[in-house]
């Protein structure tokens, strides 16, 4: 503990970036060792400005004492390059962070194939679903999908991800703490219940424009590759996009069309050959499948047409797919004529269709209908990954909405004993 104290000093010296923590530490060895070398030391570095030398010449602990304090409070964990867990992949880029704010789930991203989904924050109706149904498909066959939490396209592929069922980290730029922007308040919720939150502030810094750029150098330096589905000529995907080649990241584009603003950013990588034209989440994860053969699972993905997900994460009650159609049963013995109508599944071919959310709902409705607040209890899943996955299903026509806001099966899934 008394070391981490050093390295929350070093990294809150006023007037010093990220890039002088690491060239005092290259100079110095140790945070220690800056806190304590005498001043004159801090001459042998030229880069340093007057302002950094001066911050460094305060070695009161009242702010690393205030952060650990806060960390504690909020349940915030810190990572130091120090630590063996941090991130071999983000340790050997230019300018890699110090020091890590965690909340969440812990992610060994080296053992995971971890793709990055990025596009502008105004975007299209078209990168809006290609956005969140690249992030579902990704999740679904087995990548960890990272974003930022910014307003537009990385958001989108989060909820995309979250739809999935899968793993996500949502890299910020200001203090975990610190929602930006205010409408993302429940995907900032969902990411952290199912995932990770990331940042290289301390809790109560605010989001400044000016740490999006440093935020996105860690969004490409997680993963093994990154995706831009839309972005302008000024967009901030550019940014990143640059920084995934500066890292030897592969790029992938989603292809767009030739007069669209948006598709400036993605069909000009696919044009100078700097990204790989890619249509479907199983053209990037084809790149790494011998990497990690065990734990991706190329398969068809959601079809194009699908709904997109609300902002609000679908609990302003989600309008349930038209259930299958089916033929009139008989007048007579109605209940055990419907009894009949409803096909049996084996649950063997059901469950590679599903999530673990999915698979836990259709389980639970097998012996009746239930109301949402039932079903959340019944399943111990989060209330809105409960109701993502009972949306999916009734898009899948397993699941329909019955009078009285109640849920049934469509199907009677047949399980091996």
């Amino acid at each position: 503990m008394s070391s981490l104290k050093y390295w929350l000093w070093l990294t809150t010296r006023r007037g010093l970036s990220n890039t002088g923590v690491c060239e005092l530490l290259d100079y110095f060895g140790t945070p220690e060792a800056v806190h304590f070398a005498d001043p004159r030391e801090y001459d042998e570095l030229p880069a340093l400005s007057a302002a950094s030398k001066a911050s460094l010449m305060d070695k009161s602990m009242d702010e690393p004492e205030r952060i650990l304090e806060a960390c504690d409070r909020l349940g915030q964990r810190i990572l130091t390059m120090a630590d063996a867990s941090y991130p071999e992949r983000l340790r050997n880029i230019y300018d890699a962070p110090a020091v890590l704010y965690l909340q969440g789930r812990g992610i060994t991203f080296d053992s995971e194939a971890v793709i990055s989904l990025i596009g502008a924050r105004e975007p299209t109706a078209y990168g809006v679903a290609q956005a969140q149904r690249l992030g579902h498909d990704l999740a679904v066959q087995g990548a960890v999908v990272v974003s930022g939490l910014a307003r537009g396209l990385d958001s989108e592929g989060l909820r995309g991800a979250l739809r999935g069922g899968g793993v996500v980290c949502g890299v910020l730029g200001g203090g975990l703490d610190v929602i930006y922007p205010k409408e993302n308040r429940f995907l900032y919720q969902d990411v952290a219940a199912s995932g990770l939150l990331v940042s290289e502030y301390p809790p109560g810094t605010e989001a400044r424009s000016g740490h999006f750029p440093a935020r996105n150098r860690i969004i490409s330096g997680l993963a093994l590759g990154v995706v831009v589905v839309e972005g302008g000529y000024h967009s901030g995907a550019r940014i990143t996009a640059r920084a995934a080649l500066d890292q030897n990241r592969d790029v992938f584009a989603v292809p767009g069309p030739v007069d669209g603003p948006l598709s400036y950013l993605p069909n000009l990588l696919i044009r100078k050959g700097e990204a790989k034209l890619i249509t479907s989440a199983s053209d990037i994860l084809e790149e790494y499948q011998y990497l990690f053969p065990h734990k991706l699972d190329l398969r068809p993905g959601l079809a194009p047409d699908t709904p997109p997900i609300p902002k609000d994460g679908g609990l302003e009650e989600p309008k349930p797919a038209p259930p299958p159609k089916k033929k009139p049963a008989p007048k007579a013995e109605p209940e055990e004529t419907a009894e009949e109508t409803i096909p049996t599944v084996p649950w063997r071919s059901l469950t590679p269709a599903l999530t673990d959310d999915q698979r836990d709902v259709m389980l639970t409705l097998r012996d009746r209908p239930m109301v949402m607040d039932e079903l959340i209890d019944a399943t111990q899943i989060p209330a809105r990954r409960c109701v993502s996955a009972v949306t999916m299903l009734q898009l899948a026509g397993f699941v329909r909405e019955e009078q009285g806001k109640r849920f049934a099966a469509t199907v009677r899934v047949q399980v091996e004993e």
